[in-house]
């Protein structure tokens, strides 16, 4: 097997073990009246590989999937019917801005910007979202004075 497919694919028991780290989310979500089930977990446990695998990314924990249900989750603008097709695209938007910021952003703070643009900025619209991430990652990339301003912020 190539190195590459192994390190992108899931055994039953890495998805078994993975999809019991995530479900602590839900002690959060019950709050927001959300529940993630172990088959949406594990549904989502995929397309969190796939993404990885398009962005030639490798991730050896899920502490990103369950930052993002746990931060989303209260948002105003996610409810029973669309919180985990929200997570699959959060997914996907946050890997994308990995790369576009050359991962000079930590996880917590990146996932911040993405949760402060979807509820002041966006108001929950996911397309909006990915457009105005795309500017302030192009932004970070081409204006070194934001981009320092930006990193000092997340130092404090």
């Amino acid at each position: 097997m190539f190195l590459p497919k192994m390190l992108h694919s899931l055994d039953a028991s890495m998805l078994e073990k993975y999809t019991d780290e995530i479900q602590v989310v839900n002690q959060k979500a019950k709050e927001f009246g959300l529940v993630l089930t172990r088959n949406e977990i594990k549904n989502i446990l995929v397309a969190r590989n796939q993404v990885l695998h398009s962005y030639g990314r490798v991730e050896l924990s899920v502490d990103v999937i369950k930052e993002l249900a746990e931060v989303f989750c209260a948002s105003p603008y996610v409810d029973d019917k669309n919180f985990v097709p929200t997570l699959y695209e959060l997914q996907e938007i946050f890997y994308y801005l990995k790369n576009e910021t050359e991962d000079r952003i930590g996880d917590s703070p990146l996932i911040g910007v993405m949760r402060d643009y979807f509820d002041d900025v966006c108001n929950g619209s996911l397309e909006l979202l990915k457009s105005k991430l795309e500017e302030f990652a192009k932004r970070f990339r081409s204006d070194s004075s934001f981009r320092k301003s930006f990193l000092e912020r997340e130092e404090r």
